[in-house]
C-alpha cells in the first residue's frame, strides 16, 4: 500500500512540474536563444569561408 502511495505522490509531483512550465520564455531564455543563433550564424560563416578557401586552392594550384 505504501508503494502505491509513493508512486501516486511521484506522479502528482511530476504532473505539477510540467504544469508549472510556461510557454512564454523569460528574458534569460531569450538571451540564450539569441546567443545560440549568433553562434550558429558564426559557424555557418566560418564554414562558407572554408569552402571558399578550398575552392580557391583547387583553382589556383597550377602545376604544383
Amino acid at each position: 500500500m505504501m508503494r502505491y502511495l509513493a508512486m501516486a505522490a511521484l506522479v502528482a509531483m511530476m504532473g505539477l512540474g510540467l504544469a508549472a512550465c510556461e510557454d512564454d520564455p523569460g528574458p534569460a531564455e531569450e538571451a540564450g536563444q539569441n546567443i545560440d543563433e549568433a553562434m550558429e550564424d558564426a559557424g555557418e560563416g566560418v564554414e562558407e569561408m572554408g569552402e571558399s578557401l578550398e575552392e580557391s586552392a583547387e583553382g589556383g594550384s597550377g602545376g604544383y
